[in-house]
């Protein structure tokens, strides 16, 4: 269960047995009658249930970790919100990157192997994850995903996660860096708005930046509202359709995967 939006995760299965790790209960059973419980135990149940998820996603994510060290991968967690066009970068940069970098791709989607589909025509191996009714990946699906490919001729793994901004911010999947994709589409004051999400990542991608002639976006604007929420946030202007400022995202890309 998401600790945000109590979304169930794809691989979740319901346990007859009541496993009180995924149940949120407010009442007790069996006694013949229900107990009402104020806001304060509710609230506490409710704390307590959040940290034992996120134990349990943390240990597993330091499992990926040690695992991509010892690969020598390095492994980014591109989030957005829907629309940001991560696939479309990702399917250039993995186009320009061939001759340099040997790379893999984790797809996260609701439903559909669209994305995935796409990702393979640029002959990058792919591993698409459903997550069904979830709205992000966690760190036991890319420990799922990573089976599938040749882990010792890997420099660089993408997870492209779920279209939301919420949500992904709160699960390390043992990634080394996320990487928010924020277009220019979507206003100045996405960061501000989403605060934890920008706080939390390395890098913002400022995509679609071709279409600026035609829109009412104050770049500058955006910058500093990231800044404010990470002040040593990274930040490249691009556009995955013309190419624009992709050769610098493209060496930072490769100091990363081959330091």
């Amino acid at each position: 269960m998401c600790t945000t939006c109590g979304c169930p995760p794809a691989d979740h299965h319901h346990d007859h047995g009541h496993d009180h790790d995924h149940h949120t209960h407010t009442h007790d059973h069996g006694h013949g009658h229900s107990h009402q419980h104020g806001p304060n135990q509710v609230a506490r149940k409710t704390i307590a249930i959040e940290e034992d998820i996120l134990g349990k996603n943390n240990r597993l994510a330091s499992f990926n970790r040690a695992l991509f060290k010892d690969k020598g991968i390095f492994v980014l967690n591109l989030v957005s919100s829907p629309g940001s066009g991560k696939t479309t970068l990702l399917e250039r940069t993995l186009r320009d990157l061939s001759g340099s970098l040997r790379c893999a791709v984790i797809e996260g989607d609701q439903q559909t192997d669209n994305d995935a589909q796409r990702i393979a025509a640029t002959g990058v191996p792919v591993r698409q994850i459903n997550t069904g009714a979830g709205c992000h990946l966690d760190a036991r699906m890319v420990m799922n995903g990573t089976e599938s490919f040749d882990m010792d001729n890997l420099d660089l793994l993408l997870i492209e996660n779920v279209g939301n901004l919420v949500c992904p911010a709160a699960f390390d999947l043992g990634e080394h860096h996320k990487v928010a994709v924020l277009s220019i589409t979507e206003g100045e004051d996405k960061p501000l708005k989403y605060p934890q999400m920008f706080h939390n990542s390395t890098v913002m991608l400022l995509n679609k930046t071709d279409l600026l002639p035609y829109l009412d976006f104050d770049v500058e604007k955006c910058k500093e509202y990231a800044r404010r929420v990470s002040p040593n946030i990274i930040i490249f202007e691009v556009s995955a359709k013309s190419g624009e400022g992709m050769e610098e995202w493209y060496q930072w890309l490769n100091a990363g995967a081959t330091r």
